[in-house]
């Protein structure tokens, strides 16, 4: 449990690769503060319409009504009012996503937004990244290991395909752990690039 600051805002993050609970945790969060009678606003990006267009739902179906944004810039006309911003599928909402947000705390508001840190390549997944950086509050989730049960924290993708953004669900990825993840070849763009540069500098 995070202390609650007084007087301020914040903002939290919750991130980790595919079917780690991350959503699960938002709305557990998102609930709680409804409960405390508090006005709760609540987004998600229109490109994700896997169980619903009007909720975020979790992968263990769990529900709570929430907003179709197409860019953050909505995020802040809608919650002008809210004292509390929930963001799912982070990911998916582009760099602007961090400045809103930040002008959301600096407004007063809590503001806790979900999503992958990692694509499917194993790297960084902006905007998540630079969320982490100016959050106050950062939890990570890992899922099981679909291949051998270890502590997964990345997000294999099992069909073909070379869109970074894929939206889909287990047709389409099962989380595996460092040692059975298998990142397409070659796994980091510049690795080539980098090991030129350190065998220059050495």
């Amino acid at each position: 449990m995070h202390p609650s600051p007084r007087n301020t805002g914040w903002i939290e993050v919750i991130c980790g690769p595919m079917f780690s609970g991350k959503t699960e945790e938002l709305i557990r969060r998102l609930t709680r503060a409804q409960i405390a009678k508090q006005k709760v606003e609540i987004f998600k990006p229109k490109i994700d319409t896997r169980y619903a267009k009007t909720e975020i739902v979790s992968h263990s179906r769990l529900t709570i009504p929430s907003r179709l944004v197409d860019n953050p810039w909505e995020i802040l006309e809608h919650a002008r009012d809210a004292e509390v911003v929930g963001v799912d599928e982070a990911q998916f909402l582009g760099l602007d996503l961090v400045t809103v947000v930040q002008t959301l705390a600096d407004q007063g508001k809590r503001v806790i937004c979900a999503g992958l840190d990692t694509d499917y390549r194993g790297l960084p997944f902006e905007p998540v990244p630079q969320l982490l950086c100016v959050a106050e509050y950062i939890d990570k989730t890992l899922a099981v290991c679909m291949q051998c049960g270890n502590p997964a924290k990345h997000t294999q993708r099992i069909v073909e395909s070379e869109e970074r953004i894929l939206v889909g669900e287990y047709e389409a990825y099962e989380p595996r752990c460092r040692k059975c993840f298998v990142p397409p070849l070659p796994p980091y763009p510049d690795s080539n690039q980098l090991a030129l540069t350190m065998t220059k500098k050495g």
